[in-house]
């Protein structure tokens, strides 16, 4: 049930975040969030998620945890296959370039987000024995 419920919340705050144009739902559970939008990389239809992210200077990092699913989320193939997409924060919209994160620097991003994310992307990677993967999304 707890489950339930916690699915429950996010899909509404996606909904409301989406939908009221970013003017509601800036972040949950203290945790700040954008909207990306991508091209499908088989349909070539924008897509819309909500992500919670980390923001240094002109990169905003962004993790494709699936909830520690086996599989990579969608959005996540959309930007490998089109890195160019837009992003808002709040009503703010940015055009930026996707790039995924490798080696040092994942081990940095990874445990910034971790932190930000009190520990559960950690508890994500044990579901998985994918490495889950990080992307920085840079304003062009």
């Amino acid at each position: 049930m707890k489950l339930y419920i916690q699915f429950l919340f996010i899909y509404c705050h996606n909904y409301i975040y989406i939908y009221s144009k970013g003017r509601i739902g800036k972040t949950i559970s203290g945790r700040p969030c954008l909207i990306l939008f991508s091209t499908g990389a088989k349909t070539k239809i924008e897509r819309r998620n909500v992500l919670v992210f980390l923001r240094e200077s002109n990169s905003f990092c962004i993790v494709a945890s699936n909830g520690g699913r086996e599989r990579n989320p969608s959005w996540y193939h959309n930007l490998k296959k089109n890195p160019d997409c837009e992003f808002q924060i709040g009503t703010q919209k940015f055009t930026g370039k996707a790039i995924q994160i490798h080696d040092e620097e994942y081990d940095e991003w990874w445990n910034k987000m971790d932190i930000l994310n009190k520990g559960g992307y950690s508890s994500y990677q044990k579901r998985t024995a994918r490495k889950i993967p990080l992307m920085l999304l840079k304003i062009t």
